[in-house]
């Protein structure tokens, strides 16, 4: 069983939903580099790029948090770390948010693991769905094969799951995720794939 991970499962859509992923034209990007570049050099000004993602963020962090509080803590450490290494910052072609929701998920792991508690991840029957539907199923069973879905999600290895949580409970595209997780896209599609495989398998009996 994986480790400091707790599964959720709810009826309703989660409130909390990241939804700021969105396709972002090559002008607007090149127009976000110009003001992390000024930020770069005059920290007054990162407050603009502050102020774009700060919901975002937050929202990444409650949804592995349920605790206000703590992801407002966590959130406001997200920012701080990112003003301190803006200046390491590099453009890669891809919105700054990225950038952010890899501090976070790092800020939000790093926590739990001092902790030594649980971190919540959050499954409403909408996604659960969507994944079921995913690896193949029978329609006529969809209420057994969530109950063992949620058995298999708990034996998942930690990385495991949260390529998961991403792909399927957040809706993340696998473009977002490599750039969230720090690897190519290819290699996203590649794991996520090996993971369908197996929770098939275990559906299955195998």
């Amino acid at each position: 069983m994986f480790a400091n991970l707790q599964i959720s499962r709810t009826l309703a859509k989660n409130e909390w939903m990241d939804r700021s992923a969105k396709t972002v034209s090559e002008s607007a990007l090149h127009q976000e580099w110009e003001e992390i570049r000024a930020a770069q050099g005059n920290p007054a000004l990162f407050r603009p790029l502050y102020e774009r993602y700060y919901e975002s963020v937050f929202r990444l962090i409650h949804r592995r948090t349920t605790d206000m509080e703590l992801s407002g803590d966590l959130c406001s450490q997200v920012f701080l770390k990112a003003l301190q290494k803006i200046s390491t910052y590099t453009f890669q072609g891809v919105p700054f948010s990225a950038w952010l929701f890899r501090i976070a998920v790092n800020e939000v792991s790093q926590h739990f693991r001092q902790q030594q508690s649980n971190r919540v991840v959050s499954v409403n029957d909408l996604h659960l769905h969507d994944l079921i539907d995913e690896i193949g199923s029978d329609p006529e069973e969809q209420e057994l094969l969530r109950r063992k879905m949620m058995g298999a999600l708990e034996n998942l290895k930690t990385d495991d799951m949260q390529l998961i949580e991403m792909r399927f409970f957040e809706q993340r595209s696998f473009k977002e995720i490599a750039e969230i997780l720090g690897m190519t896209e290819n290699n996203a599609k590649v794991k996520v794939h090996r993971i369908l495989e197996r929770l098939k398998r275990r559906l299955s009996g195998g």
